[in-house]
């Protein structure tokens, strides 16, 4: 389970770049790599989304922040 959170926020955070240089540059790095809507592509996509889903569960179900203590 510790291997899918870590590799979930992985996903995430490449997810995200993806996104900062959609919205700096007009540059899709996934699209650039794998093609345009290819299945390549498609599946990176979705497996972004799917490890969002993950990481909102966990959040939700381990609620991790009330675990630090000060």
């Amino acid at each position: 389970m510790r291997f899918a959170t870590i590799l979930a926020f992985i996903l995430v955070i490449v997810g995200a770049l993806n996104w900062f240089l959609i919205g700096l540059f007009n540059f899709n790095l996934v699209s650039a790599i794998f093609g345009s809507l290819t299945f390549m592509s498609r599946s990176i996509y979705t497996l972004v989304g799917l490890a969002s889903l993950w990481l909102v569960f966990f959040l939700l179900y381990y609620k991790p922040i009330r675990t630090i203590k000060n």
